[in-house]
């Protein structure tokens, strides 16, 4: 029963570990990832296209996160997906994270461009534009990371909503009636929803991740989350 298939294809430059002209992913790669595509957690740290990311020069990868709004503010839930593959100076619940590991950006040469691709879902009613002014604050969560957008760094971010006015109604060629649509004086909750879901996904990135070595034996070391966590507890 699908009329059409919109395939969306984003790129991160993970070339530090990975040998991005060797195009290994074949045809079989792609069928078998759609396949096995299921509902339930997603898999985090050095998965997908995480597996050769490098964020604040630590192993990046694949991270989520999601918050609900209160009912009494619509109770929509806002979920983030992050690849994470980029530079800055990493703070964690405000700790200089990245300065008491003495690694962060502008010290010799350390890990400066990259990009974050971030993927964002609600169950909202919004229409286009207001997709578009959420996405645009999901990288307000890379900032409170302590990353900054550099140069370099291709940060994108796509948002989508799986709203439906009858849930029974699985034509998801519809958009959302004019009626249905939130305003723009309730979108804010749904704005700091996804910046705070967006700062914890790259949080999770890093916490997931594992050390890795790849092309040409360049090895990145995971975050050492065993000196990490002590800070975060005394903060």
């Amino acid at each position: 029963g699908v009329h059409s298939f919109n395939p969306v294809v984003g790129e991160t430059n993970d070339s530090r570990l990975n040998d991005i002209r060797n195009r290994p992913v074949t045809r079989a790669d792609v069928f078998e990832a759609i396949k096995s595509a299921k509902e339930g957690p997603v898999e985090e740290g050095n998965v997908g296209a995480g597996t050769g990311t490098v964020c604040f020069g630590f192993k990046g990868g694949i991270g989520t996160s999601s918050r609900v709004i209160p009912e009494s503010r619509g109770g929509y839930t806002v979920g983030v997906l992050a690849q994470t593959n980029f530079g800055g100076i990493l703070q964690i619940n405000g700790v200089p994270v990245g300065q008491k590991l003495n690694q962060y950006y502008m010290r010799s040469d350390l890990q400066e461009e990259g990009s974050c691709a971030i993927v964002v879902a609600t169950d909202a009613p919004l229409s286009a534009r207001n997709l578009q002014r959420l996405a645009k604050r999901a990288l307000l969560g890379i900032a409170r990371t302590g990353g900054f957008m550099s140069n370099g760094s291709g940060d994108y971010v796509i948002a989508f909503t799986t709203y439906r006015k009858n849930r029974n109604d699985m034509d998801n060629r519809r958009p959302v009636d004019e009626v249905d649509q939130l305003p723009n004086d309730r979108m804010s909750p749904l704005f700091l929803a996804v910046v705070e879901a967006t700062e914890e996904a790259i949080y999770n990135s890093l916490f997931k991740a594992e050390t890795m070595t790849g092309f040409r034996g360049r090895k990145v070391e995971a975050l050492p989350l065993e000196k990490v966590i002590p800070w975060l507890i005394e903060e």
